[in-house]
């Protein structure tokens, strides 16, 4: 069975796109994914199934847009493919809290960076359906705009090692 980890996209503690993630986790059992994990709570998700990625990735979203009245959005990699974002991340000198990974449901566009407005410095590194944000002064306080990133989903350098140690862990025990 395939480790996947599934990245919602606009799922937060509070406000608009709240969902517990006890209730994501039942969701995720009910589809009859198994070895359900959730990581903090931000829609963050690793399961083990025998689907096709496309397959699982629809049948998830489908069930969250039922429960939530609208569909998140749902990216989901493979262990080996967040082992490849972590490994080829480009600003080695960002602390981690300031490198944000967008996920993307599909890659972008070669000129998805063109017209970036960056008033603090920011920097961005396009790779596939990946985009790195290193923001220096922090994410909360930045101005940048980048409409390359709006249908993803964004994690921090920290969380996006955590879910690949997490699939990793999970891959060794099966």
């Amino acid at each position: 069975m395939t480790v996947y980890v599934a990245l919602l996209r606009a799922i937060n503690v509070g406000g608009t796109g709240k969902l517990p993630m006890t209730e994501l986790k039942a969701v995720c059992e009910e589809l009859g994914f198994s070895d359900v994990k959730t990581y903090i709570q931000s829609g963050n998700v690793l399961f083990r199934s025998d689907a096709a990625e496309a397959e699982v990735e629809q049948r998830l979203d489908d069930a969250l847009g039922k429960l939530l009245g609208r569909k998140p959005g749902v990216m989901l990699r493979s262990r080996k493919e967040l082992e490849a974002v972590v490994a080829n991340a480009p600003f080695p000198d960002a602390k981690p809290n300031y490198l944000l990974v967008t996920f993307l449901p599909k890659a972008a566009p070669n000129d998805a960076l063109v017209g970036m407005v960056a008033p603090d410095g920011e920097e961005a590194f396009l790779a596939g359906r990946e985009i790195y944000v290193h923001f220096p002064i922090g994410s909360g306080k930045s101005k940048l705009k980048l409409p390359a990133l709006k249908p993803g989903t964004a994690r921090n350098f920290n969380t996006v090692r955590k879910l690949a140690e997490m699939a990793a862990a999970m891959e060794g025990g099966s």
